[in-house]
């Protein structure tokens, strides 16, 4: 059993866990780091086939080649929203210079060939193996947040410029590149809520009951 403090803490780390695009040069010691990592390995996956892998990028000249990759996929992306006000400059906006300014980077991956041909669960959804993968990750963000440091998802490139520069198999996919280090401006919300990309919808019209479209309660 959990006592109050301690589900108050885990409520804590769910609640203020922000995507952060913001960080300081500061070091992140090899500890805090080594418990987020022990943390994404405690995640729940499919087949207990465990797919994930961890690049830890330190180099500058190789964050540098990460942020060029991610950079030019979110210019390619923002001709989506040329129509719409402000939504392009405001995508634009979003910084991957989080990338080169965060002292880590880390490139989780998932191996779809680990466990062989046929993994309990992974036959039926192919997809499981990368929802585990994403379950590693939150694990993370929670562990990250607890550490008192700041984490950011850059979830635009092109796998095989991350490949190529990661030196990552063909078979293996780069599933998130995740920027971790100490910030100055941790949001009390989400970014994009706070530049009016989107609101947070109402959790009562997301919830059915029995079947699709039966509002519950």
């Amino acid at each position: 059993m959990f006592s109050k403090e301690e589900k108050d803490a885990v409520y804590k780390a769910i609640y203020t866990r922000r995507d952060v695009r913001s960080f300081l040069s500061t070091p992140v010691p090899a500890e805090a780091i080594h418990n987020i990592l022990h943390a994404a390995h405690q995640a729940p996956s499919v087949g207990f086939m465990q797919p994930w892998n961890f690049i830890i990028v330190s180099s500058d000249e190789t964050k540098e080649r990460l942020a060029w990759a991610a950079d030019k996929e979110r210019r390619a992306l923002a001709i989506h929203y040329e129509e719409e006000e402000g939504k392009e400059t405001k995508f634009l906006g979003l910084k991957v210079e989080g990338l080169k300014e965060a002292p880590i980077t880390i490139c989780v991956t998932c191996d779809p060939t680990r466990g062989g041909s046929h993994v309990l669960g992974r036959n039926s959804i192919p997809e499981t193996d990368a929802l585990s993968t994403a379950c590693a990750i939150q694990n993370m963000w929670l562990a990250a947040c607890a550490e008192g440091l700041a984490l950011g998802w850059v979830s635009f490139y092109k796998k095989n410029d991350v490949r190529d520069i990661l030196d990552i198999p063909p078979h293996v996919d780069p599933i998130a590149l995740l920027s971790i280090g100490y910030t100055e401006n941790y949001p009390t919300a989400p970014i994009l809520e706070t530049a009016k990309w989107e609101t947070r919808r109402v959790l009562q019209e997301l919830v059915f009951t029995n079947k699709w479209g039966e509002r519950h309660g």
